[in-house]
């Protein structure tokens, strides 16, 4: 048996294999944040194909919140109905359901929204100027995170992921390239974290001691004078008190430079496991069922997350343990094609 196919349980939670599905914005909600048919279809069938975590792709905290006007929402009692025939269709197929709960922040490209950011700095050429968060505003935001992890929590998720990288509201915060603040959000790295930590102390609030929380991170901004995995191995030692697991990415802050090439991103996953000592999830063109077990067998992370792999091959989990001398159970369905 590798270890790839072995169960992991983090609090009450047990996953039946080490393998997570990246959350990846599917564009295709309705203009108020529903999910529809779509998106039973797409994560349902990952969960039939064997994946151990699905991690539900970036779901709106707030309206502003959105990255676009399709993108799905949490930020609203309405959304709860939809999200939940999400979830039990899922974890009936033996998977174990996560959401990321997001705000995009300055990168928010929904022309009718109050584009918002910790400071007046354009993500892009193409982006509009974000207007700066007053500390009431931080407050309000807080406040949309925790009952995000309320509904989540009604919709019946096992796992909460806030989402803190990719250039998005959080990281905007975290990072000194796009936090400019001279009050008690900004400047030093104690500050900066702030918000984060702001943000976890209130999900806490509503979402069970017994269902894990993961943070994911840009560990490196690949520019001068921003986050670098020293950095974030800080960052993450003022959080790690108070919440289960790290998904580690990189980069999507600023336009930059990335030499990007099978499993470019898991030493920073090995980097903050070992030094922070805290559950990681590698992520970052892991396309093998071989890579990936020597990703978990050589302790460079706990779990691997998957994203345009599982996107093309929605079976990979069940074709891939054999290269990995593994049975597993396919649907009965599907038996036939073992």
């Amino acid at each position: 048996m590798s270890l790839l196919y072995t169960p992991i349980k983090i609090k009450d939670v047990l996953m039946k294999n080490r393998v997570m599905m990246s959350p990846m914005c599917m564009y295709s909600a309705s203009a108020d944040g529903m999910p529809n048919d779509w998106h039973l279809v797409h994560y349902a069938t990952r969960a039939v194909g064997g994946v151990g975590l699905i991690m539900q792709e970036a779901t709106a905290v707030e309206s502003r919140g959105r990255i676009t006007d399709r993108d799905l929402g949490i930020w609203d009692d309405a959304h709860i109905d939809g999200l939940k025939k999400i979830v039990s269709l899922c974890k009936s197929y033996g998977a174990a359901m996560g959401i990321q709960l997001a705000h995009a922040g300055r990168k928010c490209e929904v022309i009718t929204e109050d584009v918002v950011a910790p400071s007046p700095i354009k993500a892009g050429e193409n982006y509009k100027m974000p207007r700066e968060l007053s500390v009431d505003d931080i407050r309000c935001i807080v406040t949309s995170f925790g009952m995000a992890a309320r509904r989540a929590d009604e919709a019946g998720y096992d796992i909460v992921e806030i989402h803190a990288a990719h250039g998005y509201l959080i990281h905007e915060f975290l990072s000194p390239l796009s936090n400019k603040r001279t009050d008690q959000y900004g400047g030093s790295l104690e500050n900066r974290v702030r918000f984060l930590n702001e943000i976890i102390d209130e999900v806490r609030k509503y979402w069970p001691d017994n269902k894990p929380l993961f943070v994911r991170v840009s560990a490196d901004d690949y520019i001068p004078g921003g986050i670098n995995i020293d950095m974030m191995v800080d960052i993450v030692n003022h959080i790690k008190d108070r919440v289960d697991a790290i998904d580690v990415s990189s980069g999507g802050l600023l336009s930059a430079h990335i030499d990007v090439y099978p499993g470019y991103q898991i030493k920073y996953a090995q980097e903050i496991k070992s030094r922070c000592k805290i559950k990681t999830v590698a992520v970052g063109l892991i396309t093998t069922p071989e890579m990936a077990e020597e990703i978990v067998s050589n302790k460079r992370a706990d779990m691997v997350a998957l994203g345009r792999e599982l996107l093309r091959n929605p079976y990979w989990v069940l074709q891939s343990a054999g290269r990995l001398h593994t049975d597993v159970a396919w649907p009965v369905q599907y038996e036939r094609a073992k």
